[in-house]
């Protein structure tokens, strides 16, 4: 019975690798690095609504609707608000998506 399912398994002719014994393992890789971090900050402006401000925030960030108050307070109040640390090309964007709601947002480098 063992020579008749030998030669079953020869006639399908499909080929099994044999495991190398010997394989190199590849080099290990390091972890990337972590990109430097940019700010991007929300400006006062006295044309939108305070309402509309929030919830541009909280559309456009991960930041929750009391987060986005004390935000969009803090930039009444002062002028400016940290909205959140990235890094540059999401920072970028952030800036572009505030920026085409007609919100002032400009990005900077941490400087940590």
């Amino acid at each position: 019975m063992a020579d008749q399912e030998k030669s079953k398994s020869n006639e399908s002719g499909t080929a099994v690798a044999k495991p190398k014994s010997s394989r190199k393992t590849a080099p290990k890789k390091s972890p990337p690095k972590q990109l430097p971090p940019w700010k991007v900050l929300l400006h006062n402006d006295d044309k939108n609504d305070m309402l509309f401000v929030i919830q541009t925030i909280v559309a456009l960030t991960p930041l929750n609707e009391q987060d986005a108050k004390l935000r969009m307070l803090e930039a009444h109040e002062t002028g400016v608000a940290l909205l959140l640390t990235t890094h540059k090309e999401r920072a970028e964007l952030y800036k572009d998506q505030f920026q085409s709601k007609g919100l002032t947002c400009t990005i900077e480098p941490d400087g940590k």
